[in-house]
């Protein structure tokens, strides 16, 4: 079993809180970790319709059976339960009693706020990190393999194919999770609004865009962004405007969560045809957001992420703000280092008012320190982030 970065935090969130909520996406791995830090918890899956039954005919007698808590996995598929926690929750003194899962962000944090606020610690984990990928021996020495691979622990675990497994996780979350929501009533449409959406993998998002290629209104391409951000499909990168003039762009970038789903929608299959794509640079810049952002996840940090980019063209791929610096990061597939890859940072460290620490990452294999105090580092040295 590959150790989770964020078992530490679990743990600590279950010392201080009376619940702790997990929520990612769906087989991230939140029930293998939940029953690894709580063996002593029953296991209760929402999922299973004769337990889902019971909690709604009966939930006080159903909560009942658990007198020192469990694990309810998928809770957001019984809200009515919610209500009946937060008595206990407000009668005991227990720290950890009840661990709620869940792969819908929008349905858990939902009834959450109304009922639950203040008694519950909440923990996001996505798929595995390529920090957790190389301490378990795992990682792939080609970041075109990890980026096609992606962090689902289950095709790590199991050596499945790639494009078989996520051809199936796709379906699944259509049927399991999308039908949960309100207002998606064409299927096939929103479908191929997420492959669109594999298309923009690392482009500033244009909502008018997307919605005229899928033949939706704006309105319904906001509303179906929604659905995929808070079914954890979808990441929007925030744009950084403070202290500056208008001659920012102000629109988010949009990522994959995971790399090797959105290489299934764009029907990228093996390693040969991803090296020759056009989206190649776009993806390998999603997998190292995406390994920052995960670890912000795995330590309860906040996300403090962001990308940089002015009308007239200057860019930073990413931007770290501390309280007094920033880090900023430039980047790169490519694995032979170009004096053009420096171009945005230097501009960037030109303009920034903080102290802003610089950054190369690409896909080569070397570590520099420039006379300039940029840093270059290979893309599998993911400590830097």
């Amino acid at each position: 079993m590959i150790k989770r970065s964020a078992e530490a935090r679990l743990k600590k969130l279950g010392r201080s809180f009376r619940s702790v909520a997990v929520i990612g996406p769906r087989q991230s791995g939140k029930t293998t970790l939940c029953r690894l830090v709580f063996p002593a918890k029953p296991y209760v899956s929402m999922e299973n319709p004769d337990v889902l039954e019971f909690a709604k005919a009966d939930p006080r007698g159903f909560l009942a059976q658990y007198k020192n808590g469990a694990i309810l996995d998928e809770v957001q598929r019984a809200p009515h339960l919610f209500s009946y926690l937060q008595q206990i929750l407000d009668e005991t003194k227990k720290k950890g009693l009840f661990i709620l899962t869940g792969s819908n962000n929008f349905l858990l944090q939902q009834n959450i706020t109304q009922t639950l606020a203040g008694r519950v610690g909440y923990l996001q984990l996505m798929p595995l990190s390529i920090a957790e990928l190389k301490e378990a021996g795992k990682l792939k020495t080609n970041y075109l393999q990890a980026i096609l691979t992606g962090g689902y622990p289950e095709i790590i675990a199991r050596k499945v194919n790639p494009a078989d497994w996520y051809s199936n996780y796709i379906s699944t979350y259509v049927e399991r999770d999308v039908r949960l929501l309100k207002n998606i009533s064409n299927v096939s449409l929103f479908l191929k609004f997420i492959r669109l959406c594999a298309g923009r993998a690392g482009s500033v998002l244009n909502l008018n865009s997307l919605a005229n290629d899928c033949g939706v209104d704006q309105k319904t391409a906001t509303h179906w962004m929604a659905v995929l951000q808070a079914s954890f499909v979808i990441y929007l990168l925030r744009p950084y405007h403070n202290n500056y003039n208008k001659r920012l762009i102000k629109s988010p970038k949009l990522y994959f969560v995971d790399t090797g789903l959105a290489c299934s929608l764009a029907g990228i299959e093996n390693a040969k045809q991803l090296m020759n794509h056009p989206f190649k640079g776009h993806l390998f810049e999603n997998l190292l957001v995406m390994e920052a952002l995960k670890k912000r996840m795995n330590s309860g940090m906040q996300d403090n992420l962001f990308y940089w980019r002015d009308k007239t063209g200057n860019e930073v791929d990413l931007l770290a703000e501390g309280s007094t610096t920033i880090n900023a990061y430039e980047i790169k597939a490519g694995e032979t280092i170009s004096m053009d890859y420096f171009k945005g940072l230097q501009y960037y460290a030109g303009v920034e008012k903080k102290k802003t620490k610089l950054f190369l990452i690409y896909g080569g294999k070397e570590t520099q320190a420039r006379s300039s105090g940029l840093k270059v580092h290979p893309w599998n040295d993911v400590e830097v982030l």
